[in-house]
Order: structure tokens, then C-alpha cells, then sequence
């Protein structure tokens, strides 16, 4: 095997774990999306973790965020909740940043 073939399954190694850890991460961030979300609609108890797991649901539908963004933000609005979608789109940055450094910690 050359050196460059095995440059080249190192690449693709990391690639893959990259991939990996970002998927992790953005089904971190939606839990955390959909705890935050839950909280602000007075949601208790198994309430709570139902709604969290019906957020990291609703990222399978379509690619991207908006699938995320447009659910939380509806059922805030549908709650009664004043919030922006703005303020939506802030909290889905601030939670990624925190789960992808909770990842790299390995929590």
C-alpha cells in the first residue's frame, strides 16, 4: 500500500467520524431545542421529553434546519408563546455550539 492510499483512508476516516459527531450534535441540539421550546409552553414532567423527542423527529423530514425551526417555532405560536422566529433561529445556534463541545468533551 502506498503512502498515498493511506493518506487517502485517513482522510475518509475522519470524514466519517466528522459526519458522525455532527449528526450526534444536531440531534443534541434538538433535544436541547425542544426542552427549551417545552419549558416555555409550561410543559411538565414526561411532557417534556415526549416534546424533545418529537423535535429530533421532525429534523428526519426534510433536509436542513427549517423543519426544526418551522415546528418549534408553530408550536411556540400555537401556545400562545411570544416568540420570534429570530429567537428561534438563536437558540438552534447556541444549543449546536454547546452540544458539539459537549461531544468533543465526551458527555
Amino acid at each position: 500500500m502506498t503512502s498515498f492510499e493511506n493518506r487517502e483512508r485517513g482522510f475518509e476516516s475522519k470524514f466519517a467520524l466528522d459526519q458522525e459527531q455532527e449528526f450526534k450534535a444536531t440531534a443534541r441540539r434538538n433535544r436541547m431545542l425542544g426542552e427549551w421550546a417545552a419549558g416555555l409552553m409550561g410543559l411538565q414532567g414526561d411532557h417534556v421529553a415526549d416534546y424533545a423527542k418529537a423535535v429530533v423527529k421532525s429534523d428526519l423530514e426534510l433536509p436542513g434546519d427549517d423543519d426544526v425551526l418551522r415546528k418549534v417555532f408553530e408550536d411556540l405560536k400555537g401556545a400562545g408563546v411570544t416568540v420570534s422566529e429570530t429567537d428561534v433561529r438563536n437558540k438552534m445556534g447556541e444549543f449546536l455550539a454547546s452540544a458539539r463541545q459537549q461531544i468533543r468533551d465526551g458527555k
